[in-house]
């Protein structure tokens, strides 16, 4: 073979290589199609709580009422006062989007007192159950949000096992609620929603033979720490 041929077949080579990489690591589609659930985290300094309950409040009431909206929740976490999420489901893409403004202007309220800004991840559901999302669980249920993050690779058997997992979740006293979601262009990011009757039924659950079995599982298909964070609604 001439130096010119070997050339050109070792930069074909590399060329489809790079190609293959770039295909696999470029973000990939929705999980599926139909609901939006939109979760948003963000922080605010300790002393600006009082002003964020009111708004974050009166966020969720006008969510509920917009069109395509379908279940909205403001999350205040147990333990870390400064830090809020914001569980939110849209009929569908176009409903997200008539809507992005009202998100945008809750930020621009709450800029000079965040710690950090609005991260906001959009989810298919994967395997969901249960009624709408409220706040209607009673003041001593306990919400959890749960982002679950795995190597691409171990992304179909984790699904599986989150699949098992909701299933014999959603059989335990106490459950209100349980359900898989799959972050849009990230498919081995598959965030839990949860929500338990009191902290006793939570406290539970993470001791539960089930749940102790499917986390052993995890550890070594994780690609991330399980960052599990508990919450109180916000009424």
């Amino acid at each position: 073979m001439s130096r010119s041929s070997w050339l050109g077949s070792a930069i074909a080579v590399m060329f489809a290589a790079t190609v293959g990489s770039a295909a696999a690591q470029a973000p990939a589609s929705p999980a599926t199609g139909g609901p939006v659930y939109l979760i948003t985290f963000y922080e605010v300094a300790p002393a600006a709580v009082a002003k964020t309950l009111p708004l974050l409040r009166q966020y969720a009431i006008d969510d509920r009422k917009a069109e395509g909206n379908t279940g909205a929740l403001a999350l205040h976490e147990t333990g870390r006062p400064g830090r809020f999420a914001i569980v939110e489901v849209w009929r569908d893409k176009a409903a997200v989007d008539a809507h992005g403004a009202a998100l945008t202007a809750l930020s621009d309220k709450l800029q000079p007192v965040l710690a950090s800004p609005f991260d906001t991840r959009s989810n298919a559901a994967l395997d969901v159950a249960g009624p709408a999302i409220g706040a209607d669980a009673g003041n001593s249920a306990v919400y959890v949000l749960t982002h679950v993050d795995v190597f691409p690779a171990g992304k179909d058997q984790t699904i599986e096992m989150l699949k098992e997992l909701a299933a014999d979740s959603r059989k335990e006293p106490g459950n209100l609620r349980f359900d898989v979601l799959q972050q849009d262009g990230h498919l081995n990011h598959l965030p839990l929603l949860e929500t338990w009757r009191d902290a006793r039924a939570q406290d539970a659950h993470v001791m539960a033979e089930q749940t102790r079995a499917f986390r052993a599982k995890l550890v070594p298909l994780q690609g991330a720490l399980y960052d599990e964070r508990l919450y109180q609604a916000v009424r």
